[in-house]
């Protein structure tokens, strides 16, 4: 399964929408680095609500009386507008819950939205717990909506699934339930089990799409890859990037805060502390420096979280543990054994940029197709006409629509 997401540039427009993957399948929704506006109450434009303190729907009921009609109106909850919150909360903390999952909580009481709140960072409470703090005695007999399943067994913090019960609440709204084995729909179980009414499924490839990375891991076991690539529009690999997407709120600024780890060409070491993310306080990925030349050793320690795959060669002539450098040598560069390294070090998602020389590259991205691990084409379509002699085209990659099926391609 896999999925292919184009940005075109011309003049630094905005990105354009993203596809998102599920385990089961994939979805198109709106542009993932900038979440759709909820504000006021899509059922009813005419009616806007300026916080979020009165989200809900009104449902109109009418019954004849003595031959007039009358209306009735009651408030009801709108389960998917609650739910798109809690995706837009858990996204605050993108970067920085991995290996966890990123998962957002509303508690709704009589209409009104009385606690909220997210799981920061892996190892601290999760969303429940800060949502219940925020609503306080409040989440008596409220709804509780959270995106991924409350999980029901003691890891580093205690089972969420308790929580609620123990807060009393009447309601809870489930996303999806957790891929995790160790959850796998025992929280969800566990609520109805205490007589908590327990809906599953409300906006789930919303919240699916959140987690696409983690959600991948728990099914294969592997971590979730990502190819990008600059493209001419005539079809040559580009080495540069459109103006102003490595800034601030920029979809390759973003793109980087996104992942745990990225894969560049180790020609780009002069260039290694651009490839971070400028997002604030962002996390930034692992660099994992494809090395084919001993004099790029010495420019990649002056990056830090970085990491050099070299071959014995390279090694000998670059003599590493003098230059203080953490690398893995191997016999030959094959992406086989640096998806593994990612996969022991806890890390779920590998971004594969093909920047600098391609050449660095090709063996990767000709076994990432042969062996069909890429769940993830980013394409930045630059508005170039490239003509130069010796350009490098996509010959590695012309294999990939006769052996993988790209699904949802979005222009």
């Amino acid at each position: 399964m896999m999925q292919i997401q184009l940005l075109s540039f011309p003049k630094c427009a905005q990105p354009s929408a993203s596809i998102s993957a599920s385990p089961h399948g994939f979805t198109l929704f709106s542009t993932r680095h900038q979440l759709p506006k909820l504000v006021g109450n899509l059922h009813f434009p005419s009616c806007s609500f300026n916080s979020w303190k009165r989200v809900s729907r009104f449902q109109f009921r009418s019954r004849k009386c003595g031959g007039l009609a009358r209306a009735r109106c009651e408030l009801v909850e709108d389960d998917g507008f609650y739910m798109r919150r809690c995706v837009e909360l858990a996204r605050t903390a993108i970067g920085f819950t991995s290996p966890n999952p990123m998962v957002g909580c509303v508690i709704v009481k009589d209409g009104k939205i009385v606690g909220q709140g997210f799981h920061p960072k892996a190892g601290q409470p999760h969303a429940e717990v800060f949502a219940l703090r925020d609503a306080g005695d409040s989440a008596e007999n409220a709804t509780a909506y959270v995106s991924l399943e409350p999980c029901n067994h003691y890891g580093r913090t205690p089972p969420c699934a308790e929580t609620l019960i123990k807060a009393k609440v009447k309601r809870v709204v489930v996303g999806m339930v957790d891929p995790n084995p160790i959850v796998a729909s025992k929280g969800v179980d566990r609520l109805r089990d205490a007589g908590i009414d327990v809906t599953v499924g409300v906006e789930e490839e919303l919240c699916k799409g959140l987690n696409e990375a983690y959600i991948h891991q728990m099914l294969t076991r592997k971590p979730f890859v990502t190819l990008r690539y600059s493209l001419s529009v005539n079809g040559h690999l580009l080495d540069q990037l459109g103006e102003g997407v490595t800034e601030a709120g920029g979809y390759y600024s973003k793109l980087l805060q996104e992942y745990d780890a990225i894969i560049v060409s180790g020609s780009l070491t002069e260039k290694l502390s651009s490839l971070m993310s400028r997002e604030p306080v962002a996390n930034q990925p692992l660099q994992i420096v494809i090395a084919s030349d001993p004099d790029q050793l010495a420019l990649a320690k002056e990056v830090s979280k970085t990491i050099v795959f070299a071959d014995k060669e390279i090694t000998a002539e670059g003599d590493l543990a003098q230059k203080g450098l953490e690398a893995v040598v191997l016999d030959r560069i094959n992406l086989t054994p640096i998806l593994e390294h990612c996969k022991h070090q806890g890390l779920c998602s590998v971004l594969l940029d093909l920047r600098g020389s391609f050449g660095n590259h090709e063996g990767l991205v000709k076994e990432a197709i042969e062996q069909k691990v890429l769940q993830k084409i980013v394409v930045e379509v630059l508005p170039y006409w490239n003509e130069a002699n010796g350009g490098e085209s996509l010959v590695a990659l012309n294999g990939l629509v006769k052996r993988l099926e790209v699904k949802n391609f979005c222009p």
